[in-house]
């Protein structure tokens, strides 16, 4: 059966710092779909973010690149198995150079942190009671 994947691309300044601040959380690179001016991270089976240099990323737009550190333009969301893992790959982003972004959202049957990327990309993570997503 097909599975429909999102691969997200985003603007980075340094692609090499990226990369290792990726491995850092856990992700692999792809080396079929990398190279000096992009790195495919493998967040799962159906997720990959595409680093790309900003020279290589302003041609596939003719859009003003978003500064990320100053505007937000999205925000990505990935979920996780547990709170604890919420908590971890939060963890794991800071260590990794990475900031804490707004607030812990706890709704008891809905648990989310965010961080920010080096290059101020958000990432929310969220994990959610499968019983309040059944239900």
């Amino acid at each position: 059966m097909y599975q429909q994947m999102i691969f997200v691309n985003l603007p980075v300044n340094d692609l090499d710092t990226s990369k290792k601040f990726f491995t850092e959380l856990g992700y692999t690179i792809n080396p079929q779909f990398s190279d000096e001016k992009a790195a495919s991270v493998v967040i799962s089976d159906t997720i990959v973010a595409m680093l790309l240099t900003k020279p290589f990323y302003s041609t596939f737009t003719k859009k003003e690149i978003a500064d990320a550190t100053t505007t937000s333009e999205v925000l990505i969301c990935l979920s996780a198995e547990s709170r604890e893992k919420v908590d971890e790959l939060v963890e794991k982003a800071i260590a990794a150079g990475g900031t804490a972004s707004g607030t812990t959202q706890d709704h008891g049957f809905m648990y989310g942190r965010a961080f920010d990327d080096l290059d101020g990309h958000t990432w929310e993570v969220v994990w959610m009671d499968p019983a309040a997503v059944q239900g």
